[in-house]
């Protein structure tokens, strides 16, 4: 594979990030990191009761990728590996749409901001970041195909705004070289020339 890469994947809930790491990682024969979400006590709390516990979630995502980035920036990880979901997604659109829809205080954004800023001031940039865009019907529809107990009944206005967060976000992202995938007429699993095409854009940058 030659020089160890680390390539990020952005994207809204349901557009098909995981379902990418998964295939380029066996195509290529790289290593995955995946969301933690498994690894965060308070997930299902906060889907319960948002207000309460959005800085505590928030706080241990983000503690869980600094951690990733460290072991990177470390070279404890000797492959090149892709990530599902980077950093900056958490901070720049997750908690920033909790601060914006009240469901975190202005004094627990600022606390999460300020411990964001000191983490990122000492990591380095994915070598390539992925962006997948997604319509609100193919978000919708692959949230229900994946059947997360804690995602049913996710309204259209959430999914709708977290669209713009990203959108916003990438416009202003400038940190490594970008690459922007639409998503929804895309089958990389049974369309061959779908599948040739996603290879021959991503290959270049591995």
């Amino acid at each position: 594979m030659g020089q160890r890469k680390y390539i990020a994947v952005a994207g809204n809930m349901g557009v098909g990030k995981s379902s990418l790491v998964r295939f380029l990682c066996q195509h290529f024969k790289v290593e995955p990191f995946f969301e933690p979400n498994e690894q965060n006590p308070y997930l299902k709390d906060f889907y319960r009761d948002m207000r309460r516990w959005a800085f505590h979630s928030q706080v241990r995502f983000l503690s869980s990728k600094f951690r990733i980035h460290q072991d990177l920036a470390r070279e404890r990880i000797k492959t090149t590996v892709i990530q599902d979901r980077s950093i900056y997604e958490d901070a720049e659109i997750f908690a920033y749409n909790l601060f914006r829809s009240r469901k975190m205080s202005k004094r627990d954004y600022e606390t999460y901001q300020s411990l964001y800023q000191t983490m990122v001031r000492s990591l380095e940039p994915p070598d390539l970041m992925i962006y997948l865009r997604g319509s609100l019907r193919t978000l919708k529809r692959r949230i229900r195909a994946r059947g997360r107990p804690e995602e049913k009944g996710m309204p259209d206005s959430y999914l709708r705004r977290l669209n713009g967060y990203y959108e916003e976000w990438f416009e202003r992202y400038s940190l490594s070289p970008t690459l922007v995938i639409q998503t929804d007429n895309m089958d990389y699993a049974t369309d061959l020339v779908d599948r040739i095409d996603l290879v021959q854009q991503i290959e270049k940058y591995i």
